[in-house]
């Protein structure tokens, strides 16, 4: 290797460094989806009283299947029976609707879980513990398909199954 090409490689090699040097922050940061949410958070300057004016804004929120609507318990024998054949075999029903606000809430997540193959207690713990609505908690375990699409069909059998026990 004669050194003008020893030069001209390692002149290449510097400058690839350089280029991988300065656009690496940007490609980290447009790259991971939950950075922007962390890097927006509050200062800790903020004071008392705004976090409270915050408070209720983030708890409703809670996800699009929070809202509450009239008819059976999620701890119902009826509403129990109907899902259960939604979820894995030997899934104890007490524990499954544990958490829910109504019938619909369990019976929408149920459906969602068994029309994406993600498991009942994986979408159970985002919808309620994270609260994220149905949609985001299904794209992170499956990005590829239709999350809005999914979501929607979920409501609807779940709507159709509590409007069946109701009559």
């Amino acid at each position: 290797m004669t050194l003008g090409k020893a030069s001209a490689l390692t002149a290449a090699f510097i400058a690839v460094f350089a280029a991988g040097v300065w656009t690496g922050p940007y490609m980290t940061r447009h790259w991971q989806p939950d950075s922007s949410t962390a890097v927006s958070a509050p200062a800790p300057s903020t004071k008392p009283a705004e976090t409270a004016a915050v408070a209720p804004k983030t708890a409703s929120r809670h996800s699009e299947l929070s809202k509450v609507a009239s008819g059976p318990a999620p701890t119902a024998p009826e509403v129990q029976k109907l899902l259960k054949p939604l979820l894995n075999k030997g899934t104890n029903m007490e524990v499954a609707a544990e958490g829910f606000h109504n019938a619909e809430q369990f019976a929408t997540v149920a459906h969602a879980a068994k029309n994406t193959g993600v498991p009942f207690m994986v979408l159970k713990h985002r919808v309620l513990n994270q609260n994220k609505p149905l949609s985001t908690a299904i794209r992170e375990s499956k990005p590829d398909i239709n999350v809005a699409a999914e979501a929607s069909l979920a409501r609807g059998q779940a709507r159709r199954d509590i409007s069946s026990l109701e009559a």
